[in-house]
């Protein structure tokens, strides 16, 4: 059996060791990944707007419609349609969970931990921490660079994955991710976007409208498919 100071020695090296793991995953995750390169211009999201809108008319006089979005025209749209945080913090609508954000216990492990009631996450409690969207499409995979409010420090997430619709609902399977720098397991983007888009009360927020048959991406593009 080895003296006590070795083991101690053991155990010492073993723990700095952790710690600087720890550390280095730390540094990873508040280290903002490189966002999409995407333009944001009013003209596109007229663009946007008009397309949709005669498709809607379209549809109206009994016809069948297809609205293509590139990059520039579906981020202009994003950007002049969705509500994020502004530089104050605050939201125009959705609140946000500050006493549970305040209270939460990290997991380093896991860094979806440190997401307060991960579990039980609504897309508006979600989309309440959102500071900034940008998304990219390459081929079939829409890219989504997201970057959110944890603790007062904006942290990035990317997600890359297939987008579509199922029996009216949108549905998003994820085939890569970060958090800042630190790529995420499949395993665990899996069930992230599963309890997500699972939960109860998140199954209005994805339900497509009525004239909407399906919803992908194609050579770069969004592409709106109406009944």
């Amino acid at each position: 059996m080895a003296p006590m100071s070795t083991w101690k020695k053991i155990n010492l090296a073993v723990t700095i060791a952790s710690v600087v793991v720890l550390l280095y995953v730390l540094v990873l995750i508040l280290q903002k990944s490189t966002p999409p390169d995407v333009a944001f211009d009013a003209n596109a999201a007229a663009r946007a707007e008009q397309k949709i809108e005669a498709a809607g008319l379209a549809v109206a006089a009994g016809h069948a419609a297809k609205v293509q979005l590139d990059p520039t025209e579906l981020n202009s749209y994003l950007h002049q349609n969705l509500e994020l945080m502004g530089e104050n913090g605050s939201m125009a609508s959705a609140s946000r969970k500050s006493d549970e954000v305040a209270n939460a216990n990290p997991t380093p492990v896991d860094p979806t931990a440190s997401i307060p009631d991960a579990d039980h996450a609504t897309v508006d409690e979600v989309r309440s921490s959102v500071t900034d969207v940008k998304v990219d499409m390459v081929g079939d995979l829409i890219m989504a660079y997201v970057v959110f409010n944890l603790h007062g420090k904006d942290l990035s997430l990317e997600l890359n994955g297939h987008l579509h619709a199922e029996d009216g609902y949108l549905k998003f399977e994820p085939v890569s991710g970060k958090l800042g720098s630190l790529p995420l397991p499949q395993s665990t983007l899996d069930a992230a976007v599963k309890r997500l888009m699972s939960s109860p009360e998140n199954r209005e927020n994805l339900k497509l409208p009525p004239g909407i048959a399906d919803v992908r991406i194609e050579n770069g593009q969004a592409v709106l498919i109406y009944k």
